[in-house]
């Protein structure tokens, strides 16, 4: 009889995935968290160019290549105004490698990690993988992550909480005080903050600030990824970047878990990042659009929802059954709970689908609301 670690059976299939394979081939895909838009063909090119000029066929340096960390280090300087040093930052295979290998770096056997409820479906299972105990906080009722909530739930066994702005499941976006209040806690307890910002470019209402702005130690951590800045969800390349013992310890895990991120990927990221961004613009301003027509569609249908500022989600208020009958109709929709406990009582939508298709799932979802509520 085979023994497996306590570790891995902590964890579960995502609920995301149960979803999935519960839908039929036809199905109208309100599940999956990708942007519709091609990957910028100067981004594929520059892959296409390293390959055939032999530059993709061997590792890189375990942190990456220096041009695209240098590109990483010139946007984070231009957005946030923050000084980067490209030494400072590690490529790596995704936003969610990047989330693993600062998890890992700083969470031994029994420390808390404190996390948002409904939060992204990783942070609990990364933290039970690194050994240490999920501490949810429950949202704001307009969904955003509360600053005093988090502060509250410090202990002396916290070693890091993770913010998440723009949010997935719930699309909101922290305002500068609460970003602000995320920076002072972690300074003034001495505890990691990890904010996840992959969906910083996709922001309707307000801005998206860092918490790295305001920090005046080196208590925070920031996880980026070219997955949805560039809808480059395939290509896997994300980043993390900190203070330089911080990017020592997370360098110590990733060398030995990835070695380094894809070549051609990191390639093609470098020339996203210093290229036309004029996709970016088209893409948030064709998520806020879709985001309209969602709501207007759930306002007609008496579904109360939360404004999402950000991202490309919502998340509705659904009666019990209500993600079944979808299914049942031939539209995917995330069940609330498969991001924690607090989102029991809603569901996911990602809306990042085209126009038509979206219509039509909004009148199915009106029709599944009404057969069980």
């Amino acid at each position: 009889m085979p023994t497996f670690s306590d570790r891995v059976e902590r964890i579960a299939v995502s609920g995301i995935r149960e979803v999935f394979e519960a839908a039929g081939e036809d199905a109208i895909n309100l599940g999956i968290g990708q942007p519709d838009f091609p990957t910028p063909e100067h981004a594929r090119q520059a892959a296409v160019d390293a390959i055939e000029a032999g530059r993709a066929d061997a590792y890189t340096g375990n942190k990456g290549i220096a041009p695209l960390r240098e590109a990483i280090a010139e946007k984070h300087r231009a957005d946030q105004g923050i000084d980067l040093d490209p030494a400072n930052v590690i490529a790596t295979a995704g936003g969610s490698e990047a989330l693993h290998v600062a998890l890992e770096a700083h969470v031994s056997a029994g420390d808390e990690v404190i996390i948002p409820d409904p939060g992204f479906v990783s942070y609990d299972a990364l933290t039970k993988l690194a050994g240490g105990e999920p501490v949810p906080v429950p949202l704001r009722e307009d969904l955003t992550i509360d600053p005093a909530a988090i502060e509250a739930a410090i202990t002396d066994d916290t070693a890091a909480f993770v913010v998440n702005s723009p949010g997935n499941p719930t699309g909101a976006v922290s305002s500068e005080a609460d970003v602000r209040e995320f920076a002072r806690i972690a300074d003034e307890h001495d505890v990691c903050c990890l904010s996840d910002e992959v969906y910083e470019y996709t922001v309707f209402d307000g801005e998206h600030v860092s918490p790295m702005e305001f920090a005046e130690t080196d208590s925070v951590v920031v996880v980026n990824s070219a997955s949805k800045l560039f809808s480059m969800t395939g290509w896997r390349l994300g980043w993390v970047y900190a203070s330089a013992d911080r990017i020592d310890r997370m360098l110590r895990v990733h060398q030995y878990a990835q070695a380094c991120a894809s070549a051609p990927a990191q390639y093609a990221a470098e020339a996203a990042l210093r290229g036309d961004r004029d996709v970016v613009a088209e893409m948030t301003d064709s998520f806020e659009r879709r985001r309209d027509i969602l709501l207007d569609g759930f306002a007609d249908a008496g579904i109360e929802c939360s404004t999402p500022q950000g991202a490309f989600y919502a998340m509705p208020e659904v009666p019990e059954g209500f993600v079944e009958a979808c299914l049942e109709r031939d539209v995917i929709v995330v069940p609330g709970e498969a991001f924690g406990e607090g989102g029991r009582g809603h569901a996911r939508i990602s809306y990042a689908t085209d126009e038509e298709d979206l219509r039509e799932a909004i009148g199915v979802m009106a029709d599944a609301y009404e057969a069980v509520r």
